[in-house]
């Protein structure tokens, strides 16, 4: 009879906690099934990259133009740039965040301390001689709290926090190669507007030729006023041209200016360019196999669909029991003068189950968001991988294009400069008239303007080329690269849970999406 009665506290003890475990599971928040499959995440073979893989270039590949004044420009303006501080701070503000979110999984300690002067009411739980009277209530202790994060729901707000700061070095990057970049191109447009001012200056000098010559006809009975007054006329338009050049080549100016974090005061010192616009750059002819592994946008678009995920799994570990150790001691008493006695020190420790029952259906809403968040980013992910194929497909058939009207109009300005020295001999000589030179003048000075717009268009197309293809960007020598190859559980060994290192993954946790990054 007594092993009998010995064996009834187990025995409700152990039926009140099934039945509790029931409830709990029964009237738990479930996360919703996901009602359609993720988008699908590009790869090589998805988009026809086959062409020779490319290395990074050199960091100073402007150099290959051999001007001094572009290598300062530029150098100028990745140091003292704001649009590449404002990448830097996103950079310092994410890995605020990361720092944040590890802390959640190291234990947390708190010291308080209290001091309360009350007057107890006489007929209250506070007995004799306490009961009203008034006194001091002292108290001083130490609490410990350790999320133990079984579902992993704090590590993977980690892994999220993580990618995102990875994904802003990326943009720190991408941000320099463009910076770069735009900064030459603007420095390609200065040296096309100063050669169109001086193809002006050129044609107005031969407009004035061409006045000189007449005036002579006229007074010799050659020609009439008529010729003289369309010669005349056409004088001023060439002034207008270069007019127009030199206003151009002002603003490309104060576009430079402006990229390279200067104001109005270094108009005057940005001279005149003297680069080698036909130089050569290492791009390639077809589009290289590893695109997608040298662009930092791209690069920075994979981790982004990374935290997304991260995300999603961390809203639904939301769903399953949060359980916590505390633990506290300390010292409390009535009066001041007891509270440094032994007597007054206590204790205790424990664990603390948290289960989500009804939320009003906040963790589902919060999971759906997770989840559209999630093909948002692969979404975006696709769409860059999508630009830069095309932007790197684009300039290879620019170049290839710019390359065959170059020969064409070389050959057009060679046979229209012949043209116009004939027609000038010619009417000079009196046998032919004014329209005769006119209309070589005319053809002779669209020809020249058409080789300086081909030859800088080249010149772009092939820094923009460079920059499609990742310019100097190394995926392998950057911090952020092999931060996101080193395991996501490595850089949170020193802070994981005894719970997290003995239970094993769920099937959900393993499906995380895969980012790696081979170049």
């Amino acid at each position: 009879m007594r092993i009998k009665s010995s064996l009834m506290p187990i025995k409700v003890l152990f039926l009140t906690s099934a039945a509790l475990s029931a409830v709990l599971v029964a009237g738990c928040a479930l996360p919703p099934p996901k009602e359609a499959p993720h988008p699908h995440q590009l790869a090589n073979d998805n988009v026809g990259l086959g062409g020779v893989a490319v290395e990074p270039v050199a960091d100073s590949w402007w150099n290959s133009f051999q001007d001094p004044q572009l290598d300062r420009l530029i150098r100028q303006g990745l140091k003292d740039s704001p649009t590449l501080t404002q990448a830097q701070a996103r950079v310092g503000a994410a890995l605020a965040q990361a720092q944040s979110a590890q802390a959640g999984l190291r234990p947390s300690a708190n010291l308080d301390a209290s001091a309360f002067y009350q007057r107890a009411p006489a007929n209250y739980v506070i007995p004799p001689p306490l009961a009203g009277h008034s006194f001091w209530e002292g108290q001083a202790g130490a609490s410990f709290g350790w999320d133990l994060d079984f579902w992993g729901r704090q590590a993977d707000a980690v892994h999220r926090a993580q990618d995102l700061t990875q994904s802003a070095r990326f943009d720190v990057d991408n941000a320099r190669l463009m910076l770069a970049g735009a900064i030459t191109q603007a420095y390609i447009d200065l040296y096309r507007e100063n050669a169109l001012a001086d193809i002006a200056t050129r044609s107005e000098a031969q407009r004035q030729n061409i006045v000189n010559i007449t005036r002579r006809r006229v007074a010799a009975g050659l020609d009439t006023q008529l010729e003289l007054r369309e010669a005349e006329g056409q004088l001023p338009q060439a002034r207008v041209a270069r007019a127009q050049a030199q206003a151009a080549a002002d603003l490309a100016v104060h576009e430079l200016a402006a990229l390279t974090a200067q104001g109005a005061d270094a108009y005057a010192s940005i001279q005149r360019p003297l680069l080698q616009v036909e130089a050569a750059l290492p791009v390639p002819n077809a589009l290289p196999i590893n695109l997608l592994a040298r662009r930092p946008d791209i690069l920075s678009a994979r981790l982004t669909v990374a935290a997304a995920d991260a995300q999603r799994l961390a809203a639904k570990a939301a769903f399953y029991p949060q359980v916590n150790l505390r633990a506290i001691a300390g010292f409390g008493a009535f009066g001041m003068s007891n509270l440094v006695q032994s007597s007054a020190g206590g204790y205790g420790i424990g664990p603390l189950i948290s289960l989500p029952l009804f939320d009003g259906g906040r963790l589902r809403a919060e999971y759906r968001g997770s989840e559209a968040d999630l093909d948002a980013a692969i979404a975006g992910y696709n769409d860059t991988v999508l630009r830069a194929v095309q932007q790197t497909a684009d300039q290879i058939t620019r170049i290839d294009a710019l390359a065959r009207e170059r020969v064409d109009q070389q050959q057009t300005l060679d046979s229209t400069e012949a043209a116009y020295k004939l027609a000038e001999e010619r009417y000079r000589a009196g046998l032919a008239s004014y329209l005769s030179v006119l209309n070589a003048e005319t053809q002779v000075l669209s020809a020249r303007q058409s080789m300086v717009d081909i030859l800088t268009s080249q010149a772009v197309a092939r820094v923009t080329l460079l920059l499609a293809v990742g310019g100097s960007f190394d995926p392998r020598a950057s911090g952020a690269l092999a931060q996101a190859r080193a395991p996501a559980s490595s850089s949170l060994s020193s802070a994981q849970s005894p719970a997290q290192s003995s239970s094993q993954p769920s099937s959900e946790s393993s499906s995380r999406i895969v980012t790696g990054i081979n170049p």
